[in-house]
Order: structure tokens, then C-alpha cells, then sequence
């Protein structure tokens, strides 16, 4: 069997969460299934760390696809020369993107969300037209799609009006580096990073929809409002950093207990998210949540929203809140670091919960979507 995959979220140092997503399952994949032969589609040069196994095969194709523009011509033109010359069993795309122009592969789309649709604002312009054009085509012109949640799935069907029968859930994992750490550590950290103050953390990309206005808010609110002296540990990059959220960051009356410390990943990660009296992870919009089970796998509370799918993927082991009632996540953050028996509840039920997601049941749930697109 030959498959062909876009790995262009690939991208050392620069993983975030469809990146893991690839790496991720395919790391799986790649070394489960030796006899199979991948064929990894980059759009520029590639990390040899992404070529896991003997049967990886990278291939670098033109354009570097960074805008609109250049999607198109990479996945009409390019994706489908290539798969026109070098016939392949399937085509998967860990990013949702197909070639339209492409008929003689059967082809697969890993849609995570379809955010853009219900909150626009939250994309720009160009960006926006080009999702809220394509997508509805690659999800008709896939051959299965798989999605991360339930609610995803639910959501592409109500949408879109795609058969639920060709759509698979394949739910997100945890990497195993996400542990707890001893008291000692815990301290070591804080040392390092907060002068030795409890902290909440924030992990992931700097978007509105990851509701950065009302993490500054809740924590301010919380902040004025107990006499604890905390920090808020943001981890991420200022990449969708917007006027809005610069204005509600100096509006704040505790600006200064707020710590950025820029993108981390491995070990490095897995001390500050384990170190954390809770994750704030509190999004307008989320297909799945990756935080959400490496808090679990961490030993560390979450407080989350009660918006999309984030109650599929927290069950009954998180504290959940309305995003946009800053006092009630305020409240829930007070709730969550001083109340040491439901505190130890949460991170007891979430380390069992996290059990149900690792990348191994991604990885064969994916499998068999790809058994299945060929079948069909």
C-alpha cells in the first residue's frame, strides 16, 4: 500500500495543534505499519526528524503554501501533478486541505473544526473567504473525513450536509511526556519562573477565539478580588496577537503578575503545565482541546468552557464556565485554589480520564478510516 500525506505542518520548533496531530498519529503509523509506504508532500525543505522510519519517503513540492494564493496552486496544481504522476493506494491530509482538480485518488480530510463558520471575526479577511469557499467542497469531495470530536462531527453534518456515515471520529491524544512532578519540582519551577508564586497557565496560540481578552479579565477579576498572590504563565506565541487584546492587557489593574514566556515544548512544557495550580483553558470555540488532557495527564485541574466540545473532552473532571461571564470564571478560579478536596477530586478523575485519549487510539482510528476510503 502507498499513501500519500501533506505534512506541511511539520514545521521544527513550530508545532502547534494539527502539527501534533500529524506528528503525532504518523510517528504511530509510520513504524506500526512497516510494509505500508508513506510518501510525506512538504512545501519546503524538511526536518530529518520528521522522517520517523525506512518506509517515509519526503517530497518537497513548490510553492511554500503560506496564503491563500498560494494554497490553491500548492493543492490544485502541485498535489495534483504529483499524485497524477506517482499514483498513490489513498491521499491524507492531517489539515483538511484536498486537490479539487484530483479525481484518480481516493482522498481524506482530517477536519478538526470548522470555527470560521460561526465566528468569522475571529479570521482575517482573505483567509476567511478562501476556508468558508474551499471547505465545503473538500468535505463533499472527500472520500471519508475524519474529525476530533463528536461535536466536530456533528457540526460538519448540520453545516455543511455532509453524510455522518463518512465521518469518522478519531478523537485527539496526550503525549506520554505529560506527567506529574514531585512537591520539590513544583517549587523549582516556581523559582524559575514566578518567584516561587502559585500560578494558573494558559497554553496555546494567541487567537480570539482561544479568548485572550477574558483571560486577562477573569484574572484581573480574581486578582482584586482574594488577597492569594498569584501569576498567570502564558504559553504561546503573540502570532494572532490583535489591537483588542493589546488594549485589554494595559487596561489590566495586575498586568504585572502576568508572565509571558513565549512557545515551549517536551519536558520543558510538561514542568511549567505540572508546576500550575490549574489550566486556564476557558476558548469560545474549540474542536478538541489538546491542553485540556495534558493538564489531566499533568495532575493539574482544569477550568474550561462549557462552549462546543470541550464537556466531551473534560467529562465530569472539569470545572466549566460561560466564556464570556468573566466573574463566574474569576469565581471558578477562586473555587479551584481553595478548595483542596474538590482540587484533589479534579486531579484524581482527570488522570483516569486521560487514559481515554492517547495517540495510540488516534492513530488506529485513523487507520481504519484510511481501510475504510479505499474500500469505498
Amino acid at each position: 500500500m502507498r499513501i500519500a500525506v501533506n505534512t506541511r505542518f511539520l514545521l521544527p520548533g513550530r508545532l502547534e495543534g494539527i502539527g501534533w496531530f500529524t506528528y503525532n498519529t504518523l510517528k504511530v503509523l509510520t513504524q506500526r505499519y512497516p510494509d505500508v509506504h508513506f510518501t510525506f508532500l512538504f512545501d519546503r525543505p524538511w526536518d530529518e526528524k520528521f522522517v520517523f522510519s525506512t518506509n517515509i519517503t519526503p517530497v518537497k513540492l513548490f510553492p511554500p503554501a503560506r496564503h491563500p494564493v498560494l494554497w490553491y496552486w500548492y493543492f490544485e496544481h502541485s498535489v495534483h501533478a504529483y499524485l497524477q504522476k506517482h499514483p498513490h493506494d489513498i491521499y491524507l491530509s492531517p489539515d483538511g486541505y484536498l486537490s479539487l482538480r484530483h479525481s484518480s485518488t481516493p482522498q481524506i480530510a482530517v477536519i478538526h473544526d470548522i470555527n470560521f463558520e460561526h465566528h468569522p471575526e475571529f479570521v482575517p479577511p482573505l483567509v476567511r473567504r478562501y476556508y468558508r469557499h474551499f471547505f465545503p467542497r473538500f468535505a463533499h469531495k472527500a472520500s471519508r473525513i475524519a474529525t476530533v470530536s463528536q461535536w466536530s462531527k456533528s457540526d460538519l453534518v448540520s453545516t455543511y450536509g455532509v453524510e455522518a456515515e463518512k465521518i469518522d471520529v478519531v478523537y485527539n491524544g496526550a503525549s506520554e511526556i505529560f506527567k506529574p512532578i514531585s512537591e520539590k519540582e513544583k517549587q523549582e519551577v516556581r523559582l524559575q519562573v514566578s518567584e516561587g508564586k502559585p500560578y494558573f497557565i494558559f497554553i496555546g496560540a494567541f487567537n480570539p477565539r482561544k479568548n485572550i481578552e477574558g483571560l486577562f479579565r477573569s484574572f484581573d477579576l480574581f486578582c482584586s478580588r482574594h488577597t492569594a498572590d498569584f501569576r498567570l504563565v502564558v504559553v504561546g506565541e503573540k502570532m494572532h496577537w490583535t489591537p483588542q487584546m493589546e488594549k485589554t492587557y494595559h487596561a489590566m489593574e495586575h498586568s504585572d503578575k502576568v508572565l509571558f514566556v513565549g512557545r515551549k515544548q517536551g519536558e520543558e512544557l510538561n514542568q511549567l503545565l505540572a508546576a500550575a495550580e490549574a489550566l486556564w483553558f476557558v476558548s469560545h470555540f474549540e474542536g478538541f482541546g489538546i491542553p485540556v488532557v495534558e493538564a489531566f495527564r499533568a495532575g493539574v485541574p482544569v477550568i474550561t468552557s462549557t462552549a462546543t466540545s470541550l464537556p466531551e473532552v473534560g467529562g465530569e473532571v472539569a470545572l466549566y464556565c460561560n466564556s464570556t461571564d468573566y466573574e463566574q470564571i474569576a469565581q471558578a478560579m477562586h473555587t479551584i485554589t481553595s478548595d483542596s478536596g474538590l482540587r484533589q477530586q479534579l486531579i484524581t478523575k482527570g488522570m483516569v480520564r486521560a487514559r481515554e485519549f492517547t495517540w495510540q487510539k488516534t492513530a488506529e482510528r485513523l487507520w481504519n478510516t484510511i481501510l475504510a476510503a479505499i474500500e469505498s
